[in-house]
């Protein structure tokens, strides 16, 4: 049985609404347009002949047992593939971190996104990409972006996708704190304390027909138009972060003021992306950002819009 090593890009919210409580429970009902990212962990995948999986990561953040989402994804396979666990033995996950840890960029998401599909060639198992999706959906409302990538709207809690056109024109400036971390938990319980006077009840198609204003970022991005695009980024969880968090405020303005095509908090945070048209211009931003905030903490990366998910390393 052979080994794989798989790029697992990260994500960015071009869009986030909360639109009210799930009809289903326990979550929220979201619009939310996603898009890939080329900033990308490696993962590489080995079978280690015994029924164990193991985990190591380069990045000391990153847990190495049953709390990781890469981990989770191993034992949901070996749970539902019994047969192919007990012929084909156990696999070894080594993840070299790129993507931030706790950022609001899908990292650990994505990095079980690339176990699932990289397990599912190693154990031959057939696994459509809907089926892989489905499975993933079970660990993580991100996970079924992450396997399929490009640029999607996404409902529901955020496994519900529908394609989008490609978006290949845009480059991204990121910006993160790298002691400063957002809870997604919080984040989403401090806008429900605040918000939920607002949310649409579960059985009101009305309202959410209403409430839904996605539909303009979908017609931005089937034109390709940037100046749109980024006119219309929108994430409602900024109204709780941005006064509770300073310095991602203090991003957010930094990056707008210097005159980016967009400017937004990705996911829950604390990671503020800048929209830009070319890699020239994103590099000046970054360069402008390090000048502008002289702080050893904080880590800024330039990264291409990525038109694809989970994809066999081609080294």
């Amino acid at each position: 049985m052979r080994s794989y090593s798989l790029i697992a890009p990260a994500k960015i919210n071009l869009y986030l609404e909360i639109i009210g409580d799930s009809p289903s429970g326990g979550y929220h009902e979201l619009a939310m347009v996603l898009q890939s990212i080329d900033l990308a962990d490696r993962i590489d995948l080995r079978p280690i002949g015994t029924e164990t999986i193991r985990v190591r990561c380069d990045d000391s953040q990153v847990p190495a047992d049953k709390n990781n989402l890469a981990y989770r994804a191993a034992d949901l396979l070996a749970r539902q593939f019994p047969t192919a666990f007990a012929r084909y033995g156990g696999v070894e996950i080594v993840i070299h971190k790129h993507i931030p840890v706790a950022a609001g960029l899908a990292g650990g998401s994505a990095d079980a996104a690339a176990v699932l599909v990289g397990m599912d060639l190693m154990w031959q198992l057939g696994l459509t990409q809907s089926e892989l999706q489905e499975l993933g959906a079970q660990l993580g409302s991100d996970i079924p972006f992450c396997i399929a990538g490009g640029t999607a709207l996404a409902t529901g809690r955020g496994e519900q996708l529908s394609p989008l056109p490609d978006l290949d024109n845009l480059y991204v400036v990121l910006a993160k704190y790298r002691n400063l971390s957002i809870s997604t938990a919080w984040a989403y319980q401090t806008y429900r304390q605040q918000f939920s006077s607002f949310y649409c009840a579960p059985d009101d198609v009305e309202c959410r027909r209403q409430r839904v204003h996605s539909g303009q970022m979908v017609a931005a991005i089937a034109h390709k138009d940037a100046a749109k695009i980024g006119q219309l980024l929108h994430n409602d969880l900024e109204k709780v972060a941005l006064p509770v968090y300073p310095q991602v405020l203090q991003l957010r303005e930094v990056f707008q003021s210097l005159g980016v095509v967009g400017t937004m908090m990705s996911g829950s945070g604390p990671t503020v992306f800048a929209l830009t048209e070319s890699l020239a211009e994103a590099e000046q931003v970054k360069e402008q950002v390090k000048s502008a905030i002289a702080s050893p903490d904080l880590d800024l990366w330039v990264a291409k819009f990525s038109n694809t998910g989970i994809r066999i390393a081609s080294d």
